[in-house]
């Protein structure tokens, strides 16, 4: 990454912070009165907690995103019209689940629009597989990139897990800007977004005063996934997957157990091993310490990945980041051995 880079990416993520903090303070009260998350049986929350705090997530992302790219000026770094279009529509659809629940299909249709937009406004020279015919390529990601936002928005159910899950994936993704060649846009959008999750940490750290909702799960998916779809354009596709791995691994292995027992895998339930560990008697702080210390693991796998030019020990790496993964879910499965 060139310094003039790594400059802007500090310039987003500063000033995303403070206006996230901000916006998440100043819109709290009226979340209470129209966005309030009542506990219910699949809930890890006790007391009536409003959700919505993504609005302030979102809106400075963007805010700081859109304000430098547009400020530098320069010829290769443009506004990502289509994504940030994108990441407003279906933070839309994400407020409108939240204030009034929205049936299933409607739902998943209305991602839909939102993810396609993002797959088709890419130049048809990105590939992942170029002996892929390109219709299917980008039909699979299509498919890919609307699981992944669902999956952000199933795994955003304990506080401050998703800002333990995404901090450490944007942290990661400024850094491979040093060595993979990705649009500049993507590093800052990568670096407002990381500096609006750590504005609204203290408003969402255990016990949580206001939740992301799917007003943000939605759209962090989207742009993370966004921004890690570029790393797979580049040819670094072990790093992607190394990057989102706990996310990716609770949510679809939950996912196939809950379709192989022939539960209504659509409906809220309480089967994430993040779920299962706090009945299994973690605290909360626990969980989320140890997912971040994860994705700390996961974050220096990825860029190893990135760093060496053998396949062979990239594939190393994401077999190592697997285990590491697997031994966490396995341990969350269990008892406590020390409560607490």
């Amino acid at each position: 990454m060139a310094n003039s880079q790594l400059v802007m990416s500090f310039a987003a993520a500063v000033p995303a912070a403070l206006l996230s903090g901000i916006l998440t303070w100043a819109i709290r009260p009226l979340m209470v009165r129209i966005a309030l998350a009542k506990p219910n049986a699949r809930s890890s929350h006790r007391v009536p907690t409003p959700q919505g705090g993504g609005i302030a997530v979102i809106a400075a992302t963007l805010i700081a995103a859109t304000a430098v790219i547009a400020l530098a000026g320069a010829a290769d770094l443009k506004i990502p019209v289509a994504v940030f279009g994108a990441t407003l529509f279906i933070a839309a659809v994400g407020f409108a689940d939240d204030v009034k629940h929205l049936h299933v299909l409607p739902r998943l249709l209305l991602q839909g629009l939102a993810v396609a937009a993002v797959i088709v406004a890419a130049p048809e020279t990105l590939r992942i597989v170029p002996a892929c015919p390109l219709w299917l390529e980008r039909g699979l990601l299509l498919l890919a990139g609307l699981w992944f936002v669902n999956l952000v928005n199933f795994m955003d159910g304990l506080d401050l897990i998703t800002v333990a899950e995404i901090v450490p994936v944007t942290a990661a993704l400024v850094l491979l800007g040093w060595v993979v060649d990705l649009p500049p846009s993507t590093t800052v959008a990568a670096a407002a977004l990381f500096g609006a999750m750590l504005g609204f940490a203290p408003f969402n750290r255990p016990v949580a005063k206001i939740f992301l909702g799917d007003v943000g799960s939605l759209p962090i998916g989207l742009l993370a996934g966004w921004c890690l779809l570029q790393l797979a354009w580049h040819q670094q596709v072990a790093a992607a997957l190394l990057l989102q791995l706990y996310y990716l691994a609770d949510a679809t292995i939950t996912l196939l157990r809950r379709i192989a027992r022939r539960e209504p895998f659509w409906a809220a339930h309480r089967s994430h091993f993040y779920q299962r560990a706090t009945d299994n008697g973690f605290s909360v702080s626990r969980v989320v310490s140890e997912v971040f210390a994860l994705n700390i693991l996961l974050a220096a796998l990825a860029i190893g990945a990135v760093m060496t030019s053998s396949p062979a020990i990239s594939g190393l790496l994401l077999v190592a980041g697997a285990a590491a993964t697997a031994l966490l879910m396995r341990r969350f499965s269990r008892r406590a051995p020390f409560p607490g």
